[in-house]
């Protein structure tokens, strides 16, 4: 084993966990679309409601702590 095969297999490791954070943040906007009465992309960019654009962006915030301490504790 050379020395940058361990090196190479935690940026393999990283990448892959990092795309799938991102594709449950995507899923998970994607759900809270469905959840609520209102179109969140409508609402931020056609009506400018800066209280649904900040609900949008803690969701992300929270979900995104969420995946990252579940991705870190199956180390």
């Amino acid at each position: 084993m050379t020395p940058a095969a361990p090196l190479a297999r935690q940026l393999l490791e990283f990448t892959l966990l990092g795309l799938c954070g991102i594709m449950l943040l995507i899923v998970g906007y994607y759900l809270w679309e469905l959840i609520t009465p209102y179109n969140l992309r409508r609402e931020i960019h056609e009506n400018k409601n800066m209280a649904v654009a900040v609900l949008a962006g803690s969701l992300a915030i929270g979900m995104g702590i969420v995946i990252a301490a579940a991705m870190v504790s199956t180390r």
